[in-house]
């Protein structure tokens, strides 16, 4: 079993920066993959960005250059970087772990163990 712990997020004005941070507890190693979806009102949950086991990352197409995923074994965490937030990207934040394979594009079902959400609102 995998216990992820979510912080930050909140109200934050366009052009804003934030970081979101997610702590991975219990059966986790280095080698799980860890991504970021985000789900906007009435909308299903979408991939934002994974950093693999072995350290590559993807994003997906909206979050290229503007979000950036790192990750820290050594405190089994995992953060989200949003530079220049727009009030598009106002939603719940969530963080996953995943123990299998995918491909570049994650789908929430390539996950097991999800956070408990970070809501995120961008308004002036």
């Amino acid at each position: 079993q995998v216990r992820l712990v979510q912080s930050g997020g909140g109200l934050v004005q366009p052009g804003d920066s934030l970081r979101l941070s997610c702590v991975a507890s219990g059966d986790i190693h280095s080698g799980y993959a860890m991504g970021w979806f985000r789900q906007a009102p009435g909308k299903e949950r979408s991939f934002v960005a994974v950093v693999r086991g072995r350290g590559r990352k993807d994003y997906a197409t909206f979050a290229e250059g503007r979000f950036t995923i790192d990750r820290d074994n050594a405190e089994n965490t995992v953060y989200m970087q949003i530079n220049n937030v727009k009030p598009d990207d106002t939603a719940v934040y969530y963080c996953a772990a995943s123990g299998g394979s995918f491909s570049a594009t994650a789908e929430v079902s390539d996950f097991d163990d999800w956070g408990q959400g970070s809501r995120v609102t961008v308004s002036s």
